[in-house]
């Protein structure tokens, strides 16, 4: 049966929610990057607290976080499915691979300038 063809359902739906915090934990418990990741979001948190920030550089920081945690998920799902797909070395699947890595480093170079952006201002008043 074609999943279109299905009546909405409420079990369903719930369910779909636990496997996603099924996903984020698998990230967070067996990715190295995701707990470098984690950590940084953790400092960065905290100094925002410190320094009081204001709502607008909340909100600035909070999506940087979530961009650096989305496409380090992406890449982390697309790594893991390259490697059942096509166990040995294959240029396409570098390809991917490389690409997705690279969204990343975007999504995290990112989110250093807006840490800096932030932050530089209160730790250099007047420079």
């Amino acid at each position: 049966m074609d999943r279109r063809d299905q009546k909405f359902s409420v079990t369903d739906r719930l369910k779909s929610f636990k496997y996603a915090f099924s996903g984020i934990r698998l990230f967070f418990v067996e990715g190295h990057n995701a707990r470098i990741h984690l950590l940084a979001a953790v400092l960065v948190i905290a100094i925002s607290f410190y320094y009081n920030i204001s709502h607008l550089e909340w909100m600035a920081i909070l999506f940087a976080v979530a961009l650096v945690w989305v496409t380090e998920m992406i890449n982390t799902a697309l790594e893991t499915l390259s490697d059942v797909v096509s166990p040995v070395h294959h240029p396409k699947i570098k390809i991917v691979k490389d690409i997705a890595a690279g969204a990343v480093l975007i999504a995290a170079v990112a989110a250093v300038i807006v840490a800096l952006l932030i932050f530089l201002p209160r730790l250099f008043p007047g420079v």
